[in-house]
């Protein structure tokens, strides 16, 4: 029990937050509030969190608002997920609530909010005594405009507000208080359909940046501070209709880190890391600088870059649109995060509600996605009209 909470303490918080971490010669990449990284959404959830080629709906917030002019008139969405709870005495959830509307078939808008639970959390010091129980959660308000800038194509901007309460009190010497901060995001969507094939197969396509926004200063150290997971993701996807009762969807999205990444420190002669680089760039830059710098500053070269790189792909089949089946793998290189997972996921839609669920399998040895399950509820009078 006593291992499980410890687990639990180092996946909710350490994990999440570097600050609280020692130096090693190699680190992380140092971000903060992780928890917007996180699909909320169980639908894409069982296709390897493969967002931005599946059918709008009101999720479409999470990975790119230029969604919102094809979902249809308006839409609202629920969704919940438990989390490591085999591991976690304290229960940790995740909650995730959003909307939109849209008009003229032109213009949309949009709300949402993330709320991130992570359980009650026990602070101890280096020789192992209690200092005090906190439980962290975090949230985020999200508000976005969209606009079609042709009948295919749309634009949609975003704004964001973060607050991140992962610990307040002195540990090792550094006083920690909760952080705020404020972030954007910009996205593009396109959407068609292949008329001259029987049924109108769909295939889609989009490109978005997301959490753009100020660093989190979790101390009153202006040298300690972290990015926000300012993130790219592309991807697309195709809708192969076969009858008017088969219809299958495939999905990929490949998603890159807009933060530096930590370079490589020399060793002293104990075989501890020093404050000299040794390989790649100091990583005390600027948000602008950071963003553009992202794709060449890795200390191992171009490979390193390209393993920055996380992949997600899968697939749906739909009955009628009335049953759904999904599968999909999302993969992270171990050396990056190590999240490498198999999913599953099955839903049902009736007079435009629809109920899904996502069943993650974790193949490599990180317990960030262990047995976790997702389920959304959401309605669209455009899932009536199927």
């Amino acid at each position: 029990m006593k291992l499980k909470h410890l687990l639990s303490i180092l996946c909710c918080v350490l994990a999440i937050h570097p600050l609280l971490a020692q130096k090693s010669q190699q680190q992380p990449m140092n971000i903060g509030a992780a928890f917007l990284l996180v699909n909320p959404d169980a639908r894409s959830s069982g296709m390897g969190d493969a967002v931005t080629g599946i059918e709008p709906d009101a999720n479409a917030l999470f990975g790119n608002a230029a969604k919102i002019p094809f979902a249809g008139d308006w839409g609202v969405s629920a969704s919940y997920s438990p989390w490591m709870w085999d591991l976690n005495d304290s229960k940790t959830h995740m909650g995730y609530v959003s909307a939109f509307k849209s008009w003229n078939n032109w213009d949309g808008v949009g709300l949402s909010v993330k709320y991130f639970d992570h359980g009650q959390v026990t602070f101890r010091d280096e020789n192992g005594m209690e200092l005090q129980q906190y439980r962290p959660r975090e949230y985020a308000i999200d508000g976005s405009y969209a606009r079609k800038l042709g009948n295919h194509l749309a634009m949609a901007v975003s704004l964001r507000y973060i607050r991140s309460e992962l610990g307040s009190g002195t540990y090792n010497g550094l006083v920690q208080k909760p952080a705020s901060a404020v972030a954007g995001d910009v996205g593009l969507y396109y959407e068609n359909h292949a008329d001259h094939i029987e049924y109108g197969n769909r295939y889609s396509w989009g490109i978005s940046f997301t959490n753009i926004g100020s660093k989190l200063k979790y101390t009153e150290d202006n040298n300690r501070t972290s990015f926000l997971p300012m993130n790219l993701r592309i991807g697309g996807g195709y809708t192969f209709v076969h009858t008017q009762d088969h219809q299958f969807t495939l999905a990929v999205d490949a998603c890159k880190l807009l933060v530096p990444t930590p370079p490589v420190y020399k060793l002293d002669d104990n075989g501890f890391p020093t404050d000299e680089i040794e390989k790649g760039r100091d990583p005390d830059r600027g948000i602008v600088e950071s963003i553009f710098s992202s794709f060449g500053d890795a200390p191992g070269g171009f490979g390193e870059e390209i393993r920055e790189f996380t992949l997600a792909s899968g697939m749906e089949y739909a009955y009628q649109h009335r049953f759904f089946a999904r599968a999909g793998y999302f993969y992270e290189h171990p050396n990056k995060g190590n999240r490498q997972h198999f999913s599953a996921g099955l839903g049902v839609n009736i007079s435009g509600f629809q109920v899904d669920m996502a069943y993650l399998m974790p193949t490599g040895t990180s317990l960030l996605q262990r047995k976790t399950l997702r389920f959304t509820l959401l309605y669209s009078p455009k899932f009536s009209e199927k």
